[in-house]
């Protein structure tokens, strides 16, 4: 009795746990505590982890951002707006792809459509590089006869081309008359003409009447009565860069239209109007 006493305070003092009384003598030592341990400790299937639970308030965040925060009628309404602006961004590169492409069956069927698309705003201009690039300012000026009670007399040169520089500048949406109108215009009648201005054909005559509508707009403001008009243009070559050590001479070169008699169809509206009142 003593010795078994004795036994199980030497168990507790070197923290060993003391068998159950009715162990059998031929057991293993670790049976004892392998019969105490908890099964499910061992299984990580019944026990669960935190790490791989469903983040519910993320995904609620999520579905409660962007497009899918709004009603379904503004969400209607924002996929049609998309749809269009794909629309039109696809039809737009395929006419300007048909404008710049080499002529071929589509743009020889439906090129006036085409040309109705690009024209005049979404035009492309490719002068600007190779294989020849702008290497002269051109402007476009003009001079009038006038009729006035003391006489006839020729105004001076009038630069239109400075008109339109000084309108475009500093204007973020300039109109595409003050962009290009003077431009075309000598474009299409330098095209339509010889060297000696002889005109060819109808479009070279409606070039001409083209340009003096163009210098009597400019000009509605002179006092008297215009019976003429003249245009000329003034090529200068754009100057090298200060860096640069090349010398190119700025000098203009004039080249002079004909004189031409204004007709009452070249007189704009209002100026038409008291060119009739000064006649009464």
């Amino acid at each position: 009795m003593d010795a078994h006493v004795e036994k199980d305070a030497a168990d507790v003092a070197d923290g060993r746990p003391t068998p159950p009384a009715d162990a059998s003598p031929d057991a293993p030592p670790d049976a004892s505590a392998d019969a105490l341990r908890d099964p499910s400790a061992d299984s990580p299937t019944d026990t669960p982890d935190a790490s791989h639970a469903p983040d519910t308030a993320h995904t609620a965040g999520r579905a409660t951002t962007g497009i899918m925060a709004l009603s379904m009628p503004y969400q209607v309404v924002l996929a049609v707006a998309l749809a269009v602006v794909g629309v039109f961004a696809c039809v737009h590169l395929a006419m300007v792809f048909l404008h710049v492409a080499p002529s071929n069956t589509l743009t020889k069927r439906h090129g006036q459509a085409v040309d109705d698309w690009v024209y005049p705003e979404f035009e492309q201009n490719w002068k600007l590089f190779a294989p020849n690039p702008l290497q002269q300012n051109i402007s476009v000026e003009v001079r009038a006869e006038v009729a006035t009670a003391d006489g006839s007399r020729t105004t001076g040169w009038i630069d239109l081309t400075a008109q339109d520089a000084a309108a475009i500048r500093h204007n973020p949406m300039p109109s595409h008359a003050q962009q290009n109108e003077l431009r075309r215009a000598v474009d299409f009648y330098l095209n339509t003409h010889s060297d000696d201005h002889s005109p060819s054909g109808l479009r070279g005559r409606l070039s001409e009447e083209y340009m003096r509508r163009i210098a009597m707009l400019r000009l509605g403001d002179l006092p008297g009565d215009v019976k003429r008009v003249q245009l000329r243009t003034a090529s200068r070559a754009v100057p090298a860069p200060k860096w640069s050590t090349e010398k190119i001479d700025t000098a203009p070169s004039y080249r002079d239209f004909p004189w031409w008699p204004v007709t009452d169809a070249d007189r704009p509206t209002g100026a038409d109007r008291g060119h009739t009142e000064a006649g009464r």
